[in-house]
């Protein structure tokens, strides 16, 4: 047998395998093909966290204090996913929400943020046992990202956690200074209601276990709404300003760049403290002022 025949014979009997192999690429192919199609045609996205950049649109006019301003329905929503926390224990790889709608808007002065998210129940009370539903923005104090869940040490992050309880305190008091010097019959009622600067509480922190609520609360505000099983919570803190004691707060100036994460709690479904779910860096770019 001549080498060239051995080379052919070779040849044939790998013949069948490589038409396998051209086989199934061809399928994995066509697989591809259709599955991008059918999520292009129902519209599902395919995005993670990594990457994604949240534009802060700039406006002339005042920036949205409540989620049903109509200035949010000017500017598309940005679908992020959430996932589980699954970096310390008690870790929690399946939270109830899955994923989290943001805008912003800042007119040059304040920055303001609208966060949605699909939670079926209302939790707005914190008791023993009981658990409240809450939200979170988490911003670098310095210019290098820390660890997205509470920070590091030297690495801290200002928390901005927003908590459905001191939302209903806020509001129950807003309620009843609005009906103070009304005439009512009957008896009087009496409740002991909080005061709370706002529903947001700001807070530092640098690792597990060391998040620390500032001193000075009441610079970011918060106001929220729940209907029909979807929590809409808007919350604001003006710019950077040059001379700001910028101590202990991150660094918010239109036409910068920088890291932005976020977090969701549901108190239906026991989620406190770490366990809740979590959208880790992407980044936050707030339009530069328009001159006019």
């Amino acid at each position: 047998m001549t080498a060239q025949s051995g080379e052919q014979d070779l040849a044939h009997s790998n013949a069948p395998g490589l038409m396998r192999v051209s086989r199934r690429l061809v399928c994995i192919g066509v697989l591809v093909v259709t599955a991008a199609i059918a999520l292009t045609w129902f519209q599902v996205t395919t995005v993670s966290s990594h990457g994604i950049v949240i534009r802060s649109h700039f406006t002339s006019g005042e920036t949205p204090s409540h989620p049903s301003d109509p200035a949010w329905e000017t500017i598309a929503a940005l679908p992020v996913p959430l996932s589980g926390q699954v970096i310390t224990r008690p870790v929690w790889p399946e939270p109830s929400a899955t994923a989290l709608s943001i805008r912003s808007i800042h007119n040059g002065k304040e920055v303001a943020f609208l966060l949605e998210w699909q939670d079926a129940t209302k939790n707005e009370r914190l008791t023993p046992g009981v658990f409240r539903d809450g939200a979170a923005i988490a911003l670098p104090l310095g210019n290098a990202p820390a660890f997205f869940c509470m920070g590091q040490l030297d690495h801290y992050l200002n928390i901005w956690h927003w908590k459905a309880d001191w939302q209903s305190d806020v509001d129950r008091r807003a309620a009843r200074t609005k009906k103070k010097g009304r005439k009512r019959g009957g008896i009087r009622r009496f409740e002991v209601i909080p005061r709370r600067p706002s529903s947001v509480e700001d807070l530092i922190g640098g690792g597990f276990s060391t998040l620390t609520s500032k001193k000075r609360q009441g610079r970011i505000k918060g106001q929220a709404e729940w209907k029909r099983g979807f929590w809409r919570v808007v919350m604001k803190r003006p710019l950077t300003a040059p001379g700001d004691d910028l101590e202990n707060e991150a660094l918010l100036q239109a036409g910068r760049l920088q890291a932005v994460a976020f977090a969701v709690w549901n108190g239906e479904n026991k989620e406190r403290n770490g366990q809740k779910a979590v959208a880790s860096w992407m980044q936050l770019l707030l339009d530069p002022v328009e001159q006019s």
